[in-house]
Order: structure tokens, then sequence, then C-alpha cells
């Protein structure tokens, strides 16, 4: 039996299919940021402008981007939007080994939970692994993370387990770490020395060698000998342009500081800055005080890089979160761009991961919205002494790789009544 085809239905239908494809929409770009101040130092952007986001990257930043090219508009007005900022003095190797302190231990946090709703989307856990340890950590907490984690691999095989294990120069092996950095480029991006409290000049000849040896750069947290090591031939006699001075603005036992008890600053400083030296915050539980900083920034001496130093012994003191401590920058006289490059395009090249740190096209898209609060504010170092300021940073939205991952007043969300 033949069958009839019935022609008008069969053109009415695929006139339909046309209509139906046709009026189904379609946007150049898949979210639009717009009205926002964009602050980006690499590209020296300082303005009003929106910025498009397609396929988990960074597509377009300019004005006027119409509304109607993406299906979700961020309306950022008043607010500033910033690359995801960095943390290059972080500890993340959080465990349930007891005694470890920061290697495998309670005392490091785990990345997710203190990041993004500070706007950070890279961390860099510095020392919390050494290349004994560092599969754990990657398999534990850099694979299972939202958060970008890098890592500062500890010259001390151990990690930083504290006590006697990080006094150890047996376990102290600079081909056996720069080994292991080779088989991991682009997530271990550094070395770090740290807590040994000899007068020796070895472990600091290891670390810097494992750096030579691997070609990247090295973070020293100096300070525990008795007598003093020198600070000045730290600065510019062991380190080279491009490593990494952390606690920077301290005053701790063991450790020459970089102004004296006249409340003037030690000229080596800035000559090892000028050499190219960075100076990083790394505020942490002990290491931020303003009778260092106050005098240090009035005559010259600004930070590279503004760094936590987070863990449990930090997060309630008086350093709180990476903003907090942009903030008391803020108000000791830094401008917000300042503060900024220091969390962003600064502290990409300082851990040499050029592709990070801005807003550039191309780019994958991590990204913060802040809001800059005026009012009245107190900010504590870590001798518990206050400073009180008039401007204040927080968190408003950030996305991760084009996602948002915290959201704190609804930006990115439709009114429930809709």
């Amino acid at each position: 039996m033949n069958k009839i085809i019935d022609y008008p239905l069969v053109f009415l239908s695929l006139v339909f299919c046309f209509l139906s494809v046709q009026s189904q929409p379609k946007y150049k770009y898949d979210l639009i940021i717009k009205n926002g101040t964009v602050i980006d130092s690499k590209n020296e952007l300082n303005e009003v402008l929106d910025l498009a986001i397609k396929d988990q990257k960074i597509v377009a930043v300019e004005k006027n981007i119409s509304a109607t090219a993406a299906p979700k508009i961020i309306d950022a007005k008043g607010m500033y939007v910033c690359p995801g900022l960095i943390d290059i003095h972080s500890h993340n190797f959080h465990g349930t080994e007891a005694d470890q302190y920061l290697s495998n231990s309670f005392t490091a946090l785990p990345p997710d939970g203190f990041t993004f709703r500070n706007g950070i989307t890279t961390i860099v856990d510095v020392g919390g692994a050494g290349w004994r340890n560092f599969k754990t950590f990657k398999t534990q907490t850099i694979d299972r993370s939202k958060t970008r984690v890098l890592s500062f691999l500890n010259i001390v095989g151990n990690g930083m387990r504290g006590g006697v294990y990080e006094q150890d120069l047996s376990d102290m092996n600079p081909k056996l770490t720069a080994l292991v950095a080779k088989q991991y480029p682009g997530v271990i991006v550094g070395f770090k020395l740290a807590h040994y409290s000899g007068f020796d000049w070895t472990p600091t000849d290891r670390v810097i060698e494992a750096g030579n040896t691997a070609n990247l750069p090295v973070m020293i947290d100096f300070g525990g000998s008795q007598p003093e090591l020198s600070l000045e031939k730290l600065l510019l006699e062991k380190l080279r342009p491009g490593d990494i001075f952390t606690h920077t603005y301290a005053h701790v036992n063991g450790r020459i500081s970089i102004v004296d008890k006249n409340g003037k600053l030690g000229a080596f400083v800035l000559k090892a800055q000028q050499k190219g030296i960075i100076m990083d915050v790394g505020h942490g539980g002990g290491s931020f005080n303003f009778e260092q900083a106050v005098p240090a920034l009035a005559q010259g001496l600004k930070p590279n890089t503004i760094s936590t130093d987070l863990h449990t012994g930090s997060m309630n003191g008086g350093m709180k979160n990476i903003l907090n401590v942009m903030s008391k920058f803020l108000n000791l006289g830094l401008s917000l761009e300042e503060v900024v490059r220091a969390n962003t395009w600064s502290a990409a090249q300082a851990i040499r991961q050029y592709h990070l740190g801005s807003l550039s096209p191309g780019n994958e898209a991590d990204i913060c919205i802040l809001n800059l609060r005026n009012g009245n504010f107190g900010f504590v170092d870590t001798k518990g002494l206050k400073m009180s300021g008039t401007q204040k940073l927080e968190c408003e939205l950030t996305l991760r790789s084009g996602k948002v991952v915290f959201d704190l007043n609804g930006l990115a969300s439709e009114s429930w009544k809709k």
C-alpha cells in the first residue's frame, strides 16, 4: 500500500521548525559585568568599563557593551572590578596528622573556605610540603580545591612540621627539592625557607641552590638566630633579584628589624628593593607591627606584594583576611590602585605566573568585584595595637573561571519575586 504524503503539512512543519530556531536568542557572550570601575594594573586601566565573558574566558573589556549580548548581566555600578586576588603567602596543607604544625595537620586551612569570600582566586601554600610529602598535598588539597592552589616547596623534605624537623640540615636537599619542582611546572612556583634558628647560612644557601637549579624564586622567613644573622647580607648578598623577603614589617626575636629603635629605615632595605628583592607583607599572627610599617612607608618602603600568612593562628587575630590587610595599607596612605596591584599583577609577577593577575582578553575569567566602604573602622596589628581608619574593602562577588563562586548581596541573582 502506497503511503500518502501530505506535502502541505510537511511544509508547514518545516516552517514552524525554522521559525522556532530563529526565535531562540543568540548571545555573543555568556556574562557581562557593566558599569564598574575596572582596575587592571597590567593594562593600566582604572576607569568605568564593561567586561564580557565567553566560555570561561575574558573576551572584551570596553565601554558600553550591549546589555542584550548576554543572558546574564551583573551591574557593578559604584564598585571596583579587579582581577581575582592572589595571596602568595598562605598555609593550606590541611590534614589530620597530630603535631605536624602546617604540614598535613590541623593548623593549616582548606583553601575554599577562606578564598572566594575575600576575592581570592589563586592562593600559594608556602612551605607546608617538602619533596617527601608534596604528592600528598597535591592529591589532598590542590586537586580537590576549586581555588587555584600553588606551592612554594619547603627546602626541608618533611615540610613545615615545626620544631626539630625544621632544624634538620640533613633533610635540606636542594637537588631532590629542585627535581620534584621540575616534575610539577606551574604548580610548584618556588621554594621556601622558614623557622631555622641556628647561626648558620647553610639553609639559605641550600634553598637558593634549589632556586638556581630549577630557575625559580625563593621566599625567606628570616629570623630566630642568636646572635642575629645579618639582614643586610641576606638582602644584598644572598638573595637574587626576584626572590621574596616575607614578614617585611615584623619585629621579632632573632631578626634585625628594618626600622631601628630610632625609627630610621635601614638604607640597605631600599637598596635591596631597588635591586629587585620583593618585599612581601606576610602579616600572619606575629609578623606585622605598625611601629615598623608606619615609619617604613613614610621613608619610601612600600610593599611589592600584600599577603596574609593565613593559618589558624592568624585568621582570628589582627590579620583576619586579605581584604583587612589590604585595607590597612589603604589607610596607611597607599592608593586603591596600589593595593590592588600588590595582590594582582605584582603578585602574578612574583610567582612568575604571567597569565594571572590581569583582565587581558584571553585570560581565564578569574574576577572579583570589590566595594570600598567609608566609615570609622579599627585595624589591629600582631601586638594587639589599634589604628583607626576611614576606608575598608569588602568583596561583593567572585568569579572563578567565569562562574560565580561567591555573591555577598546577590548581584548575579534574580529576585525571587520573578
